[in-house]
């Protein structure tokens, strides 16, 4: 299913999007701009020296292009010679050489522990390993690791000096998701008594018009009971469209917006809308990227308290 919506894609690969750009005016490449930035409000998907707007209002005072002048920076370069040095380098060493001083070695005092000669009688006679035993047994974890620590405690052969490594387990990424979006917002729109789970995460390159769509779908739909749409970089339009959807569904039983992009006011459009819901019975939101506010979340918890549900 995901490979007939990238075959889709495929057919606006020979688009030349400079001409189009060229053809658009003023007035449509403002347009096209408000576009993006509800698309892209944090600019995540440009490079960082294109993420500020042009703040110049002023017309060209002559024509640019930008090749002509980079071949002729180009030209200027190569033509121009290096100026000869006026003082030739001779390789003449003035001064005097730092030479670092050498400290003297000071010969390290090994601390000598006396011992009682009873116990020094004792321990004359024990090996290392049986000393390693004796330490892990009194739980002197300073002089054993913790494998060798085990090893002392609850083996049958006692200490063990060889420790073997283990491989490392490879960790596969998760597969994409294989859910068709365009099929399944038709499904949604003819209500279709099969479809009672839609999952959208992880798709990264839904449209924001096409889950706005998904929501104005889910209003009259009375079969899903779960909707689920996690890192689609889902930003407050889509929050407060599927608030209204919450205010017309009566069938949905749970949904899950869990998305950086959605602020407080995104939130507390769908926490109001909780209101006016009584079959709803599980919602997630959440945001790893700021807080709230101490103001937005006591809202939150009034509108949850207060909710019929």
């Amino acid at each position: 299913m995901a490979l007939s919506f990238k075959k889709d894609l495929e057919k606006y690969k020979e688009i030349d999007e400079d001409e189009i750009l060229n053809k658009l005016s003023e007035e449509e490449l403002k347009q096209l701009e408000s576009a993006l930035e509800e698309m892209d409000p944090e600019n995540a998907l440009l490079p960082a020296g294109l993420r500020q707007k042009d703040q110049t209002s002023k017309a060209a005072t002559g024509p640019f292009d930008r090749e002509k002048l980079l071949h002729y920076l180009e030209k200027q370069a190569l033509e121009c010679k290096d100026r000869d040095d006026y003082v030739p380098f001779t390789g003449e060493k003035k001064g005097k050489v730092w030479v670092p001083k050498q400290k003297p070695l000071e010969a390290t005092k090994e601390d000598v522990t006396t011992l009682d000669p009873e116990l020094e009688e004792a321990l004359s006679g024990v090996t290392d390993t049986e000393l390693s035993d004796l330490a892990a047994i009194l739980g002197v974890h300073t002089l054993v690791t913790s494998t060798q620590s085990y090893d002392g405690t609850s083996g049958t052969d006692g200490y063990n000096n060889v420790i073997k490594g283990e491989k490392v387990k490879p960790v596969f990424d998760e597969p994409p998701n294989p859910t068709n979006v365009e099929e399944t917002l038709q499904r949604i729109k003819n209500n279709d008594p099969t479809l009672t789970e839609v999952n959208l995460n992880n798709i990264k390159n839904v449209p924001i018009p096409t889950l706005r769509d998904f929501a104005k779908a889910m209003e009259k739909n009375t079969h899903v009971k779960k909707f689920s749409l996690a890192a689609t970089r889902s930003n407050d339009p889509i929050a407060v469209a599927f608030a209204d959807m919450l205010r017309e569904n009566k069938t949905l039983r749970s949904l899950n917006l869990e998305s950086n992009f959605i602020t407080g006011s995104g939130v507390q459009a769908l926490v109001e809308a909780l209101r006016d819901n009584d079959t709803l019975s599980e919602i997630k939101i959440d945001n790893q990227r700021q807080q709230l506010g101490t103001t937005v979340e006591m809202e939150h918890g009034s509108g949850v308290h207060y909710s019929r549900d």
